[in-house]
């Protein structure tokens, strides 16, 4: 198949697809707001007035999300290397995670205090090579990994986006040593054919 014939059956089953049509109807973003939903209506890792980081935001699906749930008592600051339009509670960063001055900017405008929650939907820009891909998207999740180690409070939440390959167990197992449980996700919100999965870390253990 071609790639122009590739490109417009993907845009076909887009416009088609359930949860783009329903996140056009409850006013979403993205259909990726359906996975944090999914998420955290089994392990409740969303409440009121909590603080929470976003990476990886836009185009503000997850961020939308956490707005609704934790509400103006809350904090919640997002980050992304693309532009993001303001939503209601969402401090927003600009900028690359992997440089020190956004990373310096999040702890600001957090005021240097711990969080409850980070979550992470940050992926590369896709070269077509899977093992180079993969390996980036876990550099990606090695980065927010370590800002978790910094920046989370005891029994805190991560949840990250990952893909199974080259060095996943080996995230995998660094993630079990700092919470009580670790969870392998596949929303039914994420397509069957991305090879996208889930890792929620469930309680952090700080090893301060």
């Amino acid at each position: 198949m071609s790639k122009a014939n590739s490109s417009k059956n993907w845009i076909k089953g887009h416009v088609k697809d359930p949860f783009v049509i329903q996140a056009q109807k409850d006013g979403y973003r993205s259909r990726a707001a359906y996975k944090l939903i999914e998420i955290d209506k089994k392990y409740h890792i969303i409440k009121p007035g909590i603080k929470a980081v976003d990476l990886g935001a836009a185009p503000g699906g997850w961020s939308q999300v956490l707005s609704n749930k934790i509400g103006a008592t809350g904090r919640v600051v997002a980050a992304d290397l693309l532009e993001m339009p303001p939503i209601k509670n969402i401090d927003f960063i600009q900028g690359n995670f992997e440089e020190e001055k956004v990373l310096r900017d999040i702890q600001d405008k957090l005021k240097n205090l711990p969080v409850d929650l980070v979550i992470s939907d940050m992926a590369p820009n896709i070269s077509g090579i899977k093992m180079v891909d993969q390996q980036r998207a876990i550099y990606l999740n090695e980065l927010a990994l370590e800002f978790v180690k910094n920046n989370l409070k005891q029994n805190g939440f991560f949840l990250v986006k990952s893909f199974v390959g080259a060095d996943f167990e080996k995230f995998l197992n660094e993630l079990k040593l700092h919470f009580k449980k670790v969870f392998k996700i596949k929303p039914d919100s994420s397509r069957s054919r991305s090879s996208e999965i889930f890792l929620l870390g469930y309680e952090f253990q700080s090893k301060a």
